[in-house]
């Protein structure tokens, strides 16, 4: 995986490349407030199985641009994508997408803004549950001040995510820190984002709009939940049963919203076995069972 900066709308976006340039597409987009680096060792796996992998920071986050007038509706993530992926060949191509990465797959495939043969959905569905989303805008409106040293952030960390098992070493972490010019730590995101994802209103305007495109998607379909998830209740994979009858279901057990960094080889292993079946059905992916992929 190499990084690159890719055309956004108006902006530019970071991203991770790698794997097979005429291997089919899979594009990996994160969670609010996370970096293409959340997805830990699923990028390289997949590029190794011949897939040409594409993992983005979302606009506002990590290493892309903030949007000029600080605004982030879900409809500026879409332009985006749609930008992104015009810039790679029209072959088969797979979206994977994280809490508001998953999102915006799921809006682009459900409202015909891009073609895709497959879509992940990592620990979000139209239907979510408020007090874990709301525990999410809360982690990221605390410490606006910032944090003096890399240590202080793990500490947040580890009281946000009390099941991980806190890592040797917290250099991993400097991928997700901005260091400012008073010499104190902030998260690598646009603070003014938050409200507009964070807030009841906005999830259940999304979820409205989601549901919406939901109902419409005909390609394969999987939703990955965590099993300690409190976002991704099994209340809300019951309604994405009703919603997208064809969709299967993935539970990672030991594993809470951020699917990826509890669980990444559970994870890897349901993404792939994923893709490897519905490329077998993909007409235009003849080179997916060639070796290139699992």
């Amino acid at each position: 995986m190499r990084p690159v900066r890719l055309e956004g709308a108006g902006i530019s976006i970071a991203a991770d490349v790698g794997g097979a340039e005429d291997g089919p597409l899979v594009v990996l987009q994160p969670g609010g407030g996370q970096t293409r680096h959340s997805w830990g060792k699923a990028g390289e796996t997949l590029a190794e199985r011949g897939y040409h992998v594409v993992s983005l920071d979302l606009r506002g986050h990590g290493d892309s641009d903030w949007s000029p007038d600080r605004l982030y509706g879900f409809d500026r993530y879409l332009d985006d994508l749609v930008r992104v992926l015009a810039q790679f060949a029209d072959g088969p191509r797979y979206l994977v997408g994280a809490s508001l990465g998953g999102i915006v797959s799921l809006l682009a495939v459900g409202e015909n803004r891009v073609r895709a043969d497959g879509l992940v959905l990592v620990d979000i569905a139209p239907k979510v549950e408020w007090s874990g989303a709301s525990r999410i805008g809360e982690f990221m409106r605390a410490r606006p001040e910032g944090f003096a040293s890399v240590d202080e952030a793990a500490d947040a960390v580890a009281a946000y995510l009390p099941h991980r098992p806190r890592p040797k070493s917290n250099t991993g972490l400097l991928k997700n820190l901005r260091l400012g010019a008073d010499q104190r730590y902030r998260w690598h995101w646009d603070p003014q984002l938050i409200d507009e994802h964070a807030s009841e209103a906005a999830v259940v305007q999304v979820g409205t709009r989601l549901e919406q495109a939901a109902r419409a998607l005909t390609i394969p379909t999987l939703l990955v939940r965590g099993g300690l998830s409190d976002v991704v209740s099994r209340s809300s994979v019951d309604h994405m049963r009703e919603v997208v009858p064809h969709a299967e279901i993935v539970e990672v057990a030991h594993a809470d919203h951020m699917i990826a960094g509890d669980r990444n080889d559970a994870f890897n292993t349901a993404v792939i076995e994923f893709l490897q079946r519905i490329a077998q059905r993909t007409p235009a992916a003849e080179g997916a069972s060639d070796g290139r992929s699992p």
